[in-house]
Order: C-alpha cells, then structure tokens, then sequence
C-alpha cells in the first residue's frame, strides 16, 4: 500500500521500447490524469493533438474524466512491470506475469 494523493505511473512499450509516463491525482471523484509523457514515437503510439515536444518527450494533457481504478496488465513482456512513485520513493508492480496489478484510492482505515 502507498499513502499518496498524487503519484508518477511510468513503464516501457513492450514492442517498441519507449518509455511512458503518466502524472495522476487523487480528487474526490476518483483518480485524475493530469499530464502524460512519451519519450519518442513508434508504431502505434503517435502522440495525441496538441503535444509539444520538448527534449525528446512529447508530452500532453490527457482529456480523461476522472478513473474509480487504474487496471494496469502484467504480461511481464516489458521486463520491467509499472513504476509508481510518490513522495518518499518508487516501487514496481506486475513485473511478472500474472493477475493485473490494480491501482485505487482508499480512506487509509478501511481498504487495507
């Protein structure tokens, strides 16, 4: 468990090797997309109108409502799983494969 009302999410395209990474925070009506990066592009993974690139990242502002959950696959074909960082570190979920890793608010006293 991670106590954290904003965090990080980065991983590496399977296929094409390029690094992802998501900027999330926690709102009322759930978790909220507020910035999303790419290092390069690749097949299938053209960068959304509107991102400016700027030192080899495209990067946008995702136009997501907010998500109750984030289901994030794990295939363990990346070789590396997700990276969620918050204030105080970084730890990587579904590195291996298996059931998916899933990412959701809780009230810190009921959820453990």
């Amino acid at each position: 468990m991670i106590a954290a009302t904003a965090f990080t999410l980065s991983w590496t395209h399977s296929v094409e090797k390029t690094r992802w990474e998501e900027d999330w925070k926690l709102t009322p009506a759930g978790l909220q997309i507020v910035a999303a990066r790419v290092k390069g592009s690749g097949a299938g993974m053209d960068p959304p109108e509107g991102s400016v690139l700027k030192d080899g990242w495209w990067s946008y502002a995702p136009k997501v409502g907010p998500q109750k959950r984030l289901v994030l696959a794990a295939s363990g074909a990346t070789g590396g799983g997700w990276s969620l960082c918050a204030i105080g570190g970084c730890t990587v979920i579904g590195a291996r494969p298996g059931d998916p890793a899933v990412v959701t608010a809780c009230d810190g006293e009921h959820d453990q």
